[in-house]
């Protein structure tokens, strides 16, 4: 017997007309009922909601279920760079494989219920013999970022003007050309940035949300939509007043905060997820671990810095963006020397000035130069991620080797065999290596010489003068 809610049917034997469908015995469901139905069978089933979204299993994602499992409308509230917009399009896995619409239907009409005059006017005139169309998921979700230029023709629709000069009345439904809230119907639409869209567009939506009817050039026409809505802001625009009309904010059922990762662990497990993968040829990368931990570092550190404004927040962007930049200077160090072995050391964290400055905001514009900003978040990260590994007190014997003369100097150019050289046999610079876990790997090991000695220089153990040329530590 047919499931009373079955809404998809697999394989090559879909029904093609209304009367097979009627007597394949599918049911519609709405759209709430439809996601909730399918994230119950998740929730069973142990599947991962969210794939590829770190660090929210505990806090945002038991939110939106319960939205779901609730059918409620939600806006995701958070900063740039907290995957609010990939939060909204992973929703399209909560619907069936597919359904079954009208022929030729702009709006995805239900063939058992349609809404559209096209679809009613089809229905009448052929019946059970009214031709069936499956769409999948993807043809089910629709996206917008909201502008102050974004107009109700984009989102609700607009009068047709060659459908009007060819003898249609204006007050003939056939003669409106759908916006893409219409064209999203019995699916999840998402509009991002909700505070940018001008008052009167807001009254648009909220009348689509809630009384189903919109005015077009006049025209009103009735829209029983089904559409899951969900928006995105930032907190900072979306509680000014003024940004957005109270009445919408009330119709969205649960406002979700989203957040930036809260350990460098999860921080690092999204640089690595995210950056971009290249292979250079004959060039074997490697990245120590503390290397990584200073690229999370330095944007949470960033996220905490009354030096760097917080109203728009520090996106994870930034970190993957700064990885990729901390690979390619130790790729380029490589290929450049002719070594075999790359890994990106503290000189290489210079080139992640680039990297960082389009991302961030500064407080007090005009009164610090940005790259003397860059420079202080990276020298916190160096010294929080040198100071989770060590204590200065394992190095007095090192230190002492300098109290009587040594001076080591450090380049982005330098071959990694000089650092081998001279100081993976001085006392401390061994045991450290060792527990930073680089092995044997030449390039991996200058890496953690030079985290050492920055390490020290920054616990203010060791001198550096880095002027044009070479830093030269001393004491």
């Amino acid at each position: 017997m047919a499931s009373a809610h079955r809404s998809s049917q697999v394989g090559n034997d879909r029904p093609g007309t209304l009367g097979e469908l009627r007597a394949s015995g599918y049911r519609p469901r709405p759209i709430r009922e439809e996601m909730r139905g399918n994230l119950l069978a998740k929730i069973r089933r142990g599947d991962e909601l969210f794939p590829g979204v770190l660090g929210y299993d505990q806090t945002v994602v038991p939110q939106i279920e319960n939205a779901i499992l609730s059918g409620q409308d939600i806006i995701f509230l958070g900063e740039r760079g907290q995957a609010k917009t990939r939060l909204a399009r992973s929703l399209v896995n909560l619907l069936d494989e597919a359904v079954p619409t009208v022929a030729g239907s702009e709006i995805n009409d239900d063939p058992l219920e349609p809404v559209s005059r096209f679809a009613r006017d089809l229905v009448a005139e052929r019946g059970d013999l009214t031709p069936i169309e499956w769409i999948g998921r993807e043809k089910r979700y629709g996206e917008k970022l909201a502008t102050p230029d974004t107009t109700i023709a984009d989102l609700i629709g607009e009068v047709d003007p060659i459908k009007v000069a060819e003898g249609r009345y204006l007050s003939d439904e056939l003669t409106i050309s759908y916006g893409l809230i219409p064209r999203t119907n019995r699916g999840i639409f998402t509009l991002n940035e909700l505070p940018d869209l001008a008052e009167r567009i807001q009254v648009g939506l909220l009348n689509i949300m809630e009384e189903r009817d919109v005015q077009i050039r006049g025209y009103k026409i009735r829209l029983p939509l089904d559409v899951f809505v969900v928006a995105s802001a930032n907190p900072e625009d979306y509680t000014n007043r003024g940004r957005i009309i109270t009445p919408l904010k009330d119709r969205y059922g649960s406002q979700i905060r989203t957040h930036y990762p809260e350990t460098i662990d999860l921080e690092i497990g999204i640089m690595d997820q995210e950056r971009a993968v290249f292979g250079t040829e004959g060039v074997e990368m490697t990245v120590p671990a503390f290397m990584k931990e200073i690229v999370a570092e330095l944007t949470h550190v960033a996220r905490r810095s009354h030096d760097v404004s917080q109203r728009s927040g520090v996106s994870v962007r930034m970190s993957v963006a700064n990885y990729e930049n901390l690979i390619s200077n130790a790729t380029r160090r490589a290929v450049r020397l002719s070594e075999r072995q790359a890994a990106p050391r503290i000189s290489d964290l210079a080139g992640v000035l680039a990297s960082t400055t389009g991302k961030i905001e500064l407080e007090g514009m005009g009164e610090v130069r940005e790259d003397q900003v860059v420079d202080k978040l990276v020298q916190s990260a160096i010294l929080g991620a040198f100071n989770r590994h060590f204590s200065v007190r394992e190095f007095d014997r090192l230190v002492l080797a300098f109290d009587n003369g040594l001076t080591v100097e450090s380049s982005e150019m330098m071959p990694a065999m000089d650092y081998v050289h001279q100081l993976s046999h001085l006392d401390g610079v061994g045991e450290a290596i060792g527990k930073l876990d680089v092995g044997g790997n030449p390039a991996a090991v200058a890496s953690a010489v030079e985290f050492v000695l920055e390490g020290l220089h920054l616990n203010r153990r060791l001198n550096k003068d880095a002027g044009r040329g070479p830093a030269r530590y001393s004491r």
